[in-house]
């Protein structure tokens, strides 16, 4: 289970507040404060459960990912993967670019599932061609790079891992430079030059 993935859900007070007839309303006092905390570990109950459940088995992509994420990190007390892989795939099959990233994530690392870096690069890839960046594409941008530095089910491409980690502002670029031309890194630069370019509206500020 990767830690790292809880930057997601450090948002998790916007979601809640969006939908003020969801779970804060049917929490008491410290479960309230429960949901909005910063803590790795939160707790939630089982009415919050139930809650977030209806929502999902409504139709809501954002609750499945929520719901999604919480049986993947044990948010209820208890971890359940088959779960998590479910909510997973039924929000990412409707383009919620965390959703594709957790999948993909849950792929990578074999977490209930078969473990396959090329069905992780299919999520990733997804998850990354997301426009504007809020927070699940910068992600899947970043972990793509990183299996085409490793050459985990992709072809190694230090080009490809370059561009992506461009994409994303990640720290990765420095590792991916090292083994580079300078011939290559401009090659990375151009690539991703253009990418922005075919990925941006007009007045687009989001690169």
């Amino acid at each position: 289970m990767r830690q790292y993935r809880l930057f997601l859900f450090l948002i998790f007070p916007i979601f809640v507040s969006g939908a003020s007839a969801g779970l804060i309303k049917t929490s008491n006092e410290n479960q309230a404060a429960a949901l909005k905390s910063k803590s790795p570990s939160p707790r939630w109950t089982k009415q919050d459960e139930t809650v977030l459940l209806a929502k999902a088995q409504g139709g809501d992509a954002n609750s499945q990912m929520w719901l999604g994420a919480a049986y993947e990190q044990g948010w209820f007390g208890f971890t359940d993967f088959a779960a998590a892989l479910q909510w997973f795939r039924r929000s990412a099959e409707q383009g919620n670019p965390d959703a594709e990233n957790s999948l993909g994530q849950m792929y990578e690392d074999g977490e209930g599932v078969a473990e396959s870096c090329a069905v992780a690069a299919k999520w990733y890839r997804k998850a990354a061609e997301h426009v504007p960046d809020l927070g699940g594409a910068g992600q899947g941008r970043n972990n793509l790079g990183m299996l085409y530095l490793r050459g985990c089910g992709v072809p190694k491409d230090y080009v490809q891992a370059y561009m992506w980690f461009k994409l994303s502002a990640s720290p990765g670029l420095s590792d991916a430079t090292t083994h580079m031309t300078s011939e290559q890194i401009a090659e990375a630069e151009r690539l991703a030059a253009r990418w922005i370019t075919q990925h941006s509206q007009p007045n687009d500020t989001d690169f």
